[in-house]
């Protein structure tokens, strides 16, 4: 069942839908660091490198469905709140610009919790609109993805929806009551992992494991104005696009308070802090270790597993969208739902995206 996939990543929402009975057969991904890590992952898969806004929706192949997750630094907490006034917050019009010329049996958007923010509040309407007028019953809900066999706290907001002539209520997947640790997942990779060369640039030759290396170099002061350590017993802290800000190795003791916004090493136990590795990371994500990784330096690494949907949630909600799409018998009868009825679409022409803005 194809499918086509924009802001694809290192691709943890392709690889869940893969595993769910899908196949990504067209992809779009910008980022020049990520190229590789796609292409040798993906090998049957179409990577186009451009921009999305400079691709026609002529160009993109039909396919049964439309994933993708818009980039997130204008909508995060950690950022600067800006959303939708951000060109980058923007481009989630690009999605929904292709999801109406393309017309799809069924899309999902993934983004960050950020944008469930007061301040985003129209913003995030107009967005659940755009949707609907395109001619979708839209489900909406915000995910964390311990819940769905992930050893991390990651919440995540995450758009479904299937076409209104397909009369397909979705429903999200019941949480898994099993919660993975980090012992679970990462227990075997605590003694062999290497530290970054020089100005941390690869050791990729070396590792006995790929991508098992970690990030040197000190620790900001916002980093240490809280604990960074979950325990082997834990699930991890959210896996965060930056390597200066990667969780660090429950090897060590959880960190020692001061005073207000302000921690420390525990005194003589400072060399069991370091963070966690590229391949930790991934693991923590749900990646497989036959899914590889390609930088030079480590900072690119860390940022494509820390962008990434986690493959084991993407699995979970793929397998509900493909459950749902074969209880209409649609797989048998494709055929009678690739055209689509214009007349189910309140505003089919295309908007005007400052408007939308505002």
């Amino acid at each position: 069942m194809n499918i086509i996939s924009l802001f694809a990543g290192a691709g943890g929402l392709d690889l869940g839908f893969e595993k769910a009975g899908f196949q990504t057969v067209w992809a779009n991904e910008y980022d020049k660091e990520i190229w590789e890590t796609f292409e040798k992952n993906f090998p049957n898969t179409i990577l186009d490198r451009r921009s999305i806004k400079d691709v026609t929706s002529k160009e993109i192949p039909n396919a049964i469905g439309l994933i993708g997750g818009p980039p997130c630094q204008s909508w995060s907490e950690a950022g600067k709140l800006q959303g939708i006034d951000d060109k980058r917050g923007q481009l989630f019009f690009e999605f929904i610009r292709v999801l109406r010329d393309k017309k799809p049996l069924f899309f999902l958007a993934e983004n960050v919790s950020g944008m469930l923010a007061r301040r985003h509040k129209d913003s995030l309407e107009n967005i659940k609109n755009h949707f609907i007028d395109s001619g979708y019953d839209l489900s909406f809900q915000l995910l964390n993805a311990s819940d769905y066999g992930v050893a991390q706290d990651r919440k995540r907001v995450f758009f479904i929806g299937f076409r209104k002539d397909l009369d397909i209520k979705f429903k999200f997947p019941e949480p898994s009551k099993k919660k993975l640790t980090l012992k679970d997942i990462i227990w075997d990779l605590k003694d062999n992992v290497l530290s970054a060369k020089d100005k941390n640039y690869s050791n990729e030759n070396e590792c006995k494991v790929n991508n098992h290396e970690y990030m040197t170099g000190g620790f900001s002061s916002i980093f240490m104005s809280r604990n960074r350590v979950r325990s082997w017993d834990e699930p991890s802290f959210t896996i965060q696009a930056g390597g200066r800000h990667a969780p660090l190795h429950p090897q060590a003791p959880k960190m020692e308070f001061v005073e207000q916004n302000k921690r420390i090493f525990v005194p003589s136990k400072e060399y069991l802090y370091r963070r966690l590795s590229i391949r930790e990371c991934a693991r923590v994500q749900s990646f497989p270790d036959t899914h590889s990784f390609y930088y030079k330096n480590l900072a690119a690494g860390y940022k494509m597993v820390g962008n990434a949907v986690p493959p084991t949630l993407a699995s979970a909600l793929g397998k509900e969208i493909y459950k749902a799409l074969d209880e209409k018998n649609l797989f048998t009868d494709l055929n009678n739902f690739t055209s689509y009825d214009k007349t189910l679409v309140v505003n089919t022409e295309m908007f005007d995206k400052q408007e939308v803005v505002n």
